[in-house]
């Protein structure tokens, strides 16, 4: 058994360095990452537009909720008032990983060329346009 685990290995390697080689090259086409770089581009693109503002968005209703149960319904009850103020705990605790996340995720993009897509670009500055000469 260990001299065929041994083959196979030795022969699966052989088979997989070639393609491993390719990888590597069709990954590092003119340092964009090729197509792989792409879908991680537009990945970064869509959480950093619309997944983590909706994950903020509903941390920060929680928020309120825990306020609302905290001031409002909580002057009277006190159990309410507990459950308000874990709320806000939790809310914050969740801004505050969500941003953590967040900015880990864009250190990582900006240090691998991945995050300087459409914010590389500065404002009022149309990408690929040919310049008007008089």
């Amino acid at each position: 058994m260990k001299k065929y685990t041994q083959k196979l290995s030795v022969v699966s390697t052989l088979f997989l360095l070639p393609v491993m080689a390719f990888a590597a090259d069709g990954l590092a086409q003119n340092g964009t990452g090729g197509q792989f770089g792409q879908i991680l581009g537009e990945l970064l693109g869509l959480t950093n537009t619309l997944i983590i503002p909706f994950i903020l968005g509903i941390g920060f209703l929680v928020f309120v909720w825990g306020m609302f149960q905290f001031f409002i319904v909580g002057a009277a009850n006190d159990e309410a008032k507990e459950k308000g103020k874990s709320l806000i705990v939790y809310a914050t605790l969740g801004f505050v990983l969500v941003i953590i996340f967040w900015g880990v995720v864009n250190l990582i993009a900006q240090s691998t060329g991945l995050g300087t897509g459409a914010s590389a670009n500065p404002v009022g500055v149309v990408p690929n346009a040919v310049p008007i000469t008089p």
